[in-house]
């Protein structure tokens, strides 16, 4: 398997990871968005979500953003990868 063809299937786990935290999380799932691009050797994900939603993903103090970005760190470095996640307003 080429790297490439790795990077696009961990790139598919991590969305989906993460859409699926965020659509727990939110009232609005549908309108939960997750892209990814490869950046400087990381894979860099963004997530989008309904404005109204936006203070549930990050939660107080942003906690709960932390929470998400560690669970990202710790499932990237199970699967050989390097990963960031960025909140979208």
């Amino acid at each position: 398997m080429s790297g490439e063809a790795s990077s696009a299937e961990h790139a598919q786990v991590l969305e989906e990871l993460v859409a699926y935290i965020a659509k727990a999380l939110v009232d609005h799932p549908e309108a939960v968005k997750v892209e990814s691009s490869l950046e400087k050797g990381r894979l860099k994900l963004r997530l989008a979500v309904a404005p109204e939603d936006l203070g549930k993903v990050i939660g107080k103090e942003g906690k709960t953003a932390r929470a998400i970005r560690a669970v990202v760190a710790a499932s990237a470095a199970q699967i050989g990868a390097r990963a960031v996640l960025d909140i979208i307003e």
